[in-house]
């Protein structure tokens, strides 16, 4: 990873927290009057914010050894004010706030009327060792996938053909994908037509989601009744399989799952930070639908 990538995302972060810092400012105007202790950090929360992101694009899989091996040595000139690797650690639970909100605020897609939806697990540990995990005692879950049995949670992911973000959500593991709560939540800003696997059947949710404009499509079952699909329908279902890709450069590349944490809220800074840094990816899994819009005949290719 070069230092102009880096310093490209610091520019980009600094711009949003200098937003955060003047709305705090206009809060604490209006505030009360009571003194409180506010020391600021010798490493600022850009900075921090920026350390964390660029892990997801480094190429490292442990983030002691990237701190200390890439960031301490061969960017201390982009920051000066480093700390060491215990006390970074010691401050990230100031990050997950200031995290969510640059995600959901800033990186997130625009819905372009195509959508697709899916669900990727996240595993916490091996599942022999469930019941020795100390960690995620009470938050992580058992359940089962097409792959077998797995313990830790679930991502719900809402992308568009652009291979964009559009939502996301974290459950725990054992929760269904058709749950409504989380898909009221979800398709918000969606519209158009929301392409998903089998999982997603289910009356219930399409008349919810018809109601509130969209139109999900999924593959039939053996015994069911077919859908009355266009050819343009059919092509885009068959090419579902962009978000899986998705899923793979978030786990393989982005470094999403891994059975290291040490604590919840470490757990979900690098899941937030592993989203933000794939939304830096200028060629991301997408599909050109131009041709399908313009052309008699339906044509995609994977870009």
């Amino acid at each position: 990873m070069n230092k102009d990538k880096v310093i490209e995302i610091f520019f980009d972060i600094d711009n949003f927290c200098k937003e955060i810092d003047e709305f705090s400012m206009k809060k604490d105007l209006l505030g009360d009057k009571v003194a409180r202790r506010n020391r600021k950090s010798q490493l600022s929360l850009s900075e921090s914010m920026t350390i964390y992101t660029c892990f997801h694009l480094s190429g490292y899989t442990n983030f002691k050894r990237y701190y200390n091996e890439l960031v301490k040595v061969h960017w201390i000139d982009l920051f000066p004010n480093l700390v060491t690797y215990e006390r970074f650690n010691q401050t990230q639970n100031r990050l997950f706030i200031p995290l969510m909100a640059y995600l959901t605020q800033k990186c997130l897609g625009k819905c372009t009327g195509i959508s697709f939806v899916d669900s990727t697990k996240i595993n916490v540990c091996h599942i022999k060792r469930e019941k020795q995990n100390k960690v995620f005692k009470g938050f992580a879950q058992k359940s089962k996938s097409t792959m077998g049995w797995f313990f830790g949670f679930k991502l719900h992911l809402i992308i568009n053909d652009k291979g964009e973000l559009l939502s996301f959500c974290f459950s725990k593991a054992n929760v269904d994908d058709r749950d409504l709560k989380i898909l009221k939540v979800m398709t918000k800003d969606v519209f158009g037509k929301l392409f998903g696997d089998r999982g997603y059947i289910s009356e219930k949710l399409a008349e919810y989601l018809w109601n509130d404009g969209i139109a999900i499509i999924y593959k039939r079952r053996k015994n069911m009744k077919k859908m009355n699909l266009s050819d343009t329908d059919k092509v885009l279902l068959r090419k579902r399989a962009v978000i899986e890709s998705v899923n793979d450069e978030l786990k393989n590349i982005c470094s999403l799952q891994h059975t290291r944490h040490r604590s919840i809220q470490g757990f979900f800074n690098n899941a937030i930070t592993a989203l933000i840094a794939y939304q830096t990816f200028i060629k991301k899994p997408s599909i050109k639908i131009d041709h399908i819009l313009n052309d008699n005949y339906p044509l995609l290719a994977v870009a």
